[in-house]
């Protein structure tokens, strides 16, 4: 194990005006791209003395996803469009008509060769990230809810390997796809995940909001919020269901406090869970044997985070502030 999470620690916050809903982190540095309700994407290095955040791409509406690829920074937001910047010397490189609906969620292929996108229009696209050319189109979630509302597609992740690509929507399905062709491979269910609301709110709630490949690519971890019992309050219990997505064997199923997990990722021998509810929260567990290793509270909600390369910091972004946690041994 890298480092240990019982360690943890918050070694710096920085406040924030807006709600950041994405990050992505420069290798081998303190340097963050991050994206903003205040409709652009910002540079951040969190090492700094004084913080002097740099714009990169504006939307013009919400940006809700970020990711970096050697030099390029794409990100997309509400408005559909998907923008490709050059982080060193900021200059656009392009902007692609992405989505019919606002784009949730961003995936980078681990060679860095494509990115998928995915929106409220309930497609995955792939996309080529040296020339923005459209590679494949992924279509295998239902438009609308059993209860004929507008679902969402919320969330896409690669394998380790690249080979194969996820995607998770509103009603707890998860489509698998072989990545180089675009054809889907197999599905598993969470519906846990999912709650009707027929009585209070008349809507749908919850959703995958994570998902993360085991470092083998053998497992499947899902995540978002339980059953949600005050529908008033929105409060359910945070939860994260593992899965053999190849046998379509559900392995274990995991809950922390009441909230939402809306980022996962693996180290070493551990899986990360990190969202929030009121405020923020991140749990740590032991897949294999289903136990939990640590958990602790976070100064605000988060929508997102990263890890830098030996698993001993957490970047985490969120309502109106950047927290960055340490792991030592």
């Amino acid at each position: 194990m890298p480092s240990n999470p019982r360690n943890l620690r918050i070694a710096r916050e920085i406040a924030r005006r807006d709600i950041l809903f994405s990050v992505a982190r420069v290798p081998n540095s303190e340097r963050l791209f991050v994206a903003s309700s205040e409709t652009k994407v910002y540079e951040i290095d969190t090492a700094a003395q004084t913080i002097a955040p740099v714009e990169h791409a504006n939307h013009g509406r919400y940006v809700t996803c970020v990711r970096l690829v050697g030099d390029t920074v794409v990100s997309g937001g509400y408005d559909g469009r998907l923008i490709w910047w050059n982080a060193r010397d900021r200059r656009e490189i392009r902007v692609v008509e992405a989505h019919a609906r606002q784009v949730r969620h961003l995936a980078v292929a681990p060679d860095g060769s494509k990115v998928a996108s995915v929106g409220d229009d309930m497609v995955c696209r792939i996309w080529n990230v040296s020339t923005g050319e459209r590679l494949h189109e992924l279509r295998g979630h239902a438009e609308r809810t059993p209860t004929h509302f507008g679902s969402m597609l919320y969330v896409c992740a690669y394998s380790p390997d690249g080979r194969h690509l996820a995607t998770g929507d509103r009603v707890g399905h998860v489509a698998i796809w072989d990545a180089n062709t675009g054809r889907q491979i197999t599905s598993v269910d969470a519906p846990q995940l999912y709650t009707w609301d027929g009585v209070q709110r008349i809507r749908s709630i919850g959703g995958v909001r994570g998902l993360a490949f085991s470092p083998d690519g053998s497992r499947l971890a899902v995540g978002g919020v339980g059953q949600i019992g005050n529908v008033d309050a929105l409060q359910g219990p945070s939860r994260v269901e593992i899965f053999d997505w190849n046998r379509r064997q559900r392995l274990a199923e995991l809950t922390g406090q009441q909230g939402i997990f809306n980022r996962l990722f693996w180290t070493g021998d551990w899986l990360c869970a990190i969202g929030g509810g009121s405020n923020g929260f991140v749990h740590f567990w032991d897949p294999a044997n289903r136990s939990p290793l640590h958990q602790a509270n976070l100064p605000m909600h988060v929508h997102d985070a990263a890890v830098n390369e030996d698993g001993t910091k957490i970047y985490a972004v969120g309502h109106q502030k950047i927290v960055v946690l340490e792991l030592r041994g």
